[in-house]
């Protein structure tokens, strides 16, 4: 997974990389190139023939609806024939689907260090946390010699406060000048870093480094997981995330409507009935 997303964050930096300035242009562009490579995909992985035919089906059973509307056995008849229909049509949608789910998914956890965290403002004060080592946690363990070190440009306003019972020790860091910054977590012989955004530029950003793991690689991306067996299991950046609608960030639901905009629009030029 780690070699995964270095390969596919490289493509999508590069790819966003003129879009500095003019981040929505690359969210316009990145949804027209999924809409026809979705369409493509679909065209290949489903039976074009039956969804015709299925199509079809559903029209002539609306328009005998409308042409025997006095009838309500004819009418009863046609709306179980729709239902009926409907339920094949979603079958053979869900074909389509096993191939299309994946590289969306990687799609969005791929994007969403760009769209999906506001980096933060001169004076903004944000929370940082050290997840240990189970061996170190647990109700009523000593609080381990964890020193966070941070640069110029960055200060601590708060000493580490240690939580046993969730194995973190949290700090209050507020960002005084722009640019960007390593902070380094000192535990025993081990340092490890940890990247922090001061900038509301077009770029990547990682609100947690943890250990390897499938999960937390697939959804934070953006950085190299800790090393395997670290004492430290994660460090965690709390950057103020994109407002969130019905369950997804708001850039989510622009990148959706654009897609489907564009498959609908592009649809009957490249010949795929959906």
């Amino acid at each position: 997974m780690t070699l995964l997303n270095s390969i596919l964050q490289t493509l999508v930096n590069g790819l966003l990389a003129p879009f500095r300035q003019f981040p929505v242009g690359a969210l316009v562009l990145i949804s027209a190139v999924t809409a026809v490579g979705l369409l493509m995909v679909f065209k290949k992985a489903s039976n074009q023939t039956a969804l015709e035919a299925v199509k079809r089906r559903i029209h002539a059973c609306l328009f005998e609806i409308r042409l025997f509307n006095d009838d309500l056995r004819a009418i009863f008849r046609a709306q179980f024939e729709i239902l009926r229909t409907n339920l094949s049509y979603l079958r053979l949608q869900l074909v389509p689907l096993v191939f299309i789910l994946p590289p969306m998914i990687l799609l969005l956890t791929q994007l969403q260090p760009h769209y999906g965290y506001r980096g933060l403002h001169i004076g903004e004060s944000v929370l940082v946390k050290v997840a240990v080592d189970d061996s170190l946690a647990g109700e009523g363990a000593a609080k381990p010699p964890v020193h966070l070190e941070v640069p110029a440009g960055l200060r601590l306003e708060t000493p580490g406060v240690w939580i046993p019972s969730r194995g973190e020790l949290a700090w209050r860091m507020v960002a005084e000048q722009a640019g960007k910054y390593d902070l380094i977590v000192h535990l025993a012989d081990e340092s490890f870093a940890k990247s922090v955004q001061v900038s509301e530029e077009f770029v990547s950003r990682s609100p947690l480094r943890a250990v390897p793991g499938f999960v937390d690689q697939l959804l934070f991306p953006a950085e190299k997981p800790l090393p395997k067996g670290a004492s430290v299991r994660a460090i965690e950046l709390a950057y103020p995330e994109d407002p969130t609608f019905f369950f997804m960030p708001r850039w989510m639901w622009i990148f959706f409507v654009l897609t489907i905009v564009f498959a609908f629009a592009l649809r009957k030029p490249m010949k795929v009935t959906i």
